[in-house]
Formats: structure tokens, C-alpha cells, sequence
């Protein structure tokens, strides 16, 4: 799953499965909206969609682990939930997608459960490793894009934009800060990481994005296609 060279039809012979990962308010679903439009502009087919969601079981799972800010909810259950409906996501969503020769933007996947759940809730991250890999069935994206920002300015966005925390969010700034460090270290050791500075306006991320898929797969994005 590496960007292979089209065939001489023009048609990709495999997808592409591109993730945004980043802390609270990193400006994910912004600049996938405008990868959306970007790849549109492309004529190149893919799919938009969100994690933990995606499919009906995940959307359930996603109220629960998400919007229940009154569960007490120990770490292992957050991450057995995830897990759950990440086993759906990659079955129903991802997979037959691929098999479309789709490119998939996501907003998280397994990163984001290193960061949080191994990082920021303190689990042991070779269990999570373990349990990741089962959930998915070793499916791996191709690339993910982390938008690191600073943990205030990433609150201070929310707060300007109105939002209210969610049950993980109510987490607070000092597990924040664990999750961002988090995502830097997992930078350092895993080959398909690539960090990209969050801050600016959102055109001027979204170019550094658009950049740095070139740049990974140049065979599916000519060189030119940053003009577009």
C-alpha cells in the first residue's frame, strides 16, 4: 500500500490510506476538508471519514467513549472500546476502499491510540502495540501526517471556536502535554510518521500537507499538483 504507479488506463492499481493524526486542537478536521477539496480539484477519488466512527457500530462506540462525561471509565475499557470499533472501521470502511484503489483521509487511526491511551493514560505500549495490531489485522496506513501544536494554543483554539471539552478532552492540559510528547516520540521510531508544523493560517498548513504527500508519493501526485 505505497502509491503504486497507475496502469496505462490511469487507474491506481492499489489505494491510499492517509491519516491526520494531532492533540486537541491541532485543526485536523479543517485541513482534511481542504485535502477533500484539493484531491477533488485532482479528479482523484477518495473517501472522507473519522475515527473512532465510520460505521454504524463505531458512531455508537464514538457517543460512548466521547460524550459520556460521566463515566468513570477505566483506561483498558477506553482502549477495548476503541479497539472495537477500529475492527469494524478497517472490515467495513477501509479495506473496501482500498480494494477500490480509493484514496482514504481519515482524522486519527492507531496513532492516536499509542499517544492517548499509551502515552496519556499511562498503558503499558507493547500491550497496546499487541492489541492494535489484532484490532486491525496488521493494516498499517500509509502515511500519517501528526499536526503538532502547543497544548495552549491548541486549547485556545477550541475556546475561540466555542467548544466544549469531551470526556477524553476533560482530561486536562498535563495529560495533553503527555499525549503530544506522545505523538513526537512515535515520530522518532515509526517509518510512515511524518510531523508537520501546526501552526499558521489554515492555507498555510494545508500547503505544508499538500508538500509533504508529493514529496511521499510522488508516482500519485505529480509535482505540479501543489499548484492546483
Amino acid at each position: 500500500m505505497d502509491g503504486k504507479d497507475p496502469d496505462p488506463g490511469g487507474v491506481p492499481v492499489s489505494g491510499l490510506f492517509v491519516v491526520l493524526e494531532g492533540g486537541e486542537g491541532a485543526g485536523k478536521s479543517t485541513q482534511i476538508a481542504l485535502l477533500s477539496g484539493w484531491l477533488e480539484a485532482l479528479g482523484v477519488d477518495h473517501l472522507v471519514t473519522r475515527e473512532p466512527g465510520g460505521t454504524a457500530v463505531g458512531e455508537a462506540i464514538r457517543s460512548v467513549v466521547l460524550g459520556r462525561t460521566d463515566l468513570d471509565m477505566p483506561p483498558e475499557t477506553e482502549l477495548f472500546l476503541i479497539l472495537g470499533a477500529r475492527a469494524a472501521f478497517v472490515r467495513d470502511v477501509v479495506r473496501p476502499a482500498m480494494a477500490a484503489g480509493r484514496v482514504v483521509l481519515a482524522d486519527r487511526f492507531a496513532l492516536s491510540t499509542m499517544a492517548y491511551q499509551g502515552y496519556g493514560r499511562g498503558l503499558d505500549l507493547h500491550e497496546v502495540r499487541k492489541a492494535v495490531a489484532f484490532a486491525t489485522g496488521g493494516l498499517e496506513p500509509d502515511l500519517y501526517v501528526v499536526l503538532d501544536v502547543p497544548v495552549e494554543e491548541g486549547r485556545s483554539r477550541q475556546s475561540h471556536a466555542g467548544m466544549s471539552a469531551d470526556r477524553i478532552e476533560s482530561a486536562g492540559d498535563g495529560f495533553m502535554a503527555k499525549v503530544r510528547e506522545g505523538y513526537l516520540a512515535l515520530a522518532e521510531v515509526e517509518p510512515n510518521v511524518r510531523v508537520l508544523e501546526a501552526r499558521g493560517t489554515p492555507e498555510e498548513v494545508h500547503r505544508r500537507i499538500r508538500d509533504c504527500l508529493i514529496r511521499e508519493f510522488p508516482n500519485r501526485f505529480p509535482a505540479d499538483a501543489g499548484g492546483v
